[in-house]
């Protein structure tokens, strides 16, 4: 499997994706003490580890950034990734969070756009898609707003941070759907 080996920056508008280090892990320690994030993103390593393997994309089966303001690189505000990336199939899972000071602001939905746009563009993809908990009414939305179509519910399909197996709901978008409004 080809290593990822395009930007490892991206602008997005007022974000900017970049790569994680390990400096960033009290952050991501921080970040798990949000009940959000801790139900439907349990990170179930050591943070530094869970930096250190998101920054590693020598494998070719996932890009991840950590989400930050140009301004203040250093302070992280949400997270994207596309992983599971087939290079035969040319698809890839993205999935995303946003900590709790910076929802509700379009970080999430930045985030997503520009990390489709990227699979798309520098990776050569055909096809994304998402899972989230049939209870996650944001990343719903979310999915929704960057024209990820609805393509099923599957039933007790991830067991998410409390233990429990939930249903979730999955949602795809083809590199040749029409870009949404944001």
């Amino acid at each position: 499997m080809p290593a990822v080996t395009v930007a490892r920056s991206v602008s997005a508008g007022d974000l900017l994706l970049r790569a994680f280090t390990a400096a960033d892990a009290p952050q991501i320690t921080a970040a798990r003490t949000d009940p959000d994030i801790e139900l439907w993103n349990p990170v179930r390593k050591p943070s530094e580890q869970w930096c250190l393997d998101r920054a590693d994309w020598s494998s070719g089966t996932h890009a991840s950034w950590a989400a930050v303001r140009p301004a203040n690189p250093d302070i992280l505000i949400g997270a994207v990734s596309l992983h599971q990336i087939d290079h035969d199939q040319l698809d890839a899972e993205v999935g995303f969070f946003v900590l709790p000071g910076y929802r509700r602001q379009g970080v999430a939905a930045a985030c997503l756009e520009t990390a489709t746009w990227f699979a798309y563009g520098e990776l050569g993809l055909r096809r994304t898609h998402l899972f989230h908990a049939v209870e996650n009414a944001g990343s719903c939305a979310v999915a929704t707003a960057c024209g990820y179509r609805f393509e099923g519910a599957h039933r007790e399909s991830y067991r998410c941070g409390d233990g429990v197996w939930h249903d979730e709901h999955s949602h795809g978008r083809l590199a040749s759907d029409p870009a949404p409004a944001l």
